[in-house]
């Protein structure tokens, strides 16, 4: 019942823009955390942002300076502006998100399909 859709992936030249969106739909009483996680072929799963529910932000250094990671208020929705992209960042964006979605107040993490990011050269 609960979803992560994403949007805003596609193919884009380097130096250029995306922006990326993620949101999270279901029956849904509290939100922890949402971020960013990309997977590059032959390489592992790797963060790029997060956010929690205070506001605080996490970025790997390969993305710092050059991505900006935000939510919505209310916290239901994820962005992630890319900018100054290379070819280093080709890969699939997956959304991430701790999510509370029981009574019992326990929290649960949630990943999204993907959305392919490409940079040409």
């Amino acid at each position: 019942q609960v979803q992560l859709v994403e949007s805003g992936g596609g193919l884009v030249q380097a130096g250029g823009s995306l922006r990326l969106s993620c949101a999270a739909s279901g029956i849904i009483l509290g939100i922890n955390a949402m971020g960013w996680y990309r997977q590059a072929p032959g390489k592992q799963r790797e963060l790029v942002a997060t956010i929690t529910s205070g506001g605080v932000t996490n970025y790997a250094d390969s993305v710092k300076g050059r991505f900006t990671i935000s939510s919505s208020s209310g916290k239901s929705m994820v962005y992630l502006q890319m900018n100054s992209l290379n070819a280093e960042d080709t890969a699939v964006y997956y959304c991430y998100a701790e999510l509370v979605v029981g009574f019992s107040g326990d929290s649960y993490d949630y990943w999204g399909q993907g959305t392919q990011v490409t940079v040409s050269s």
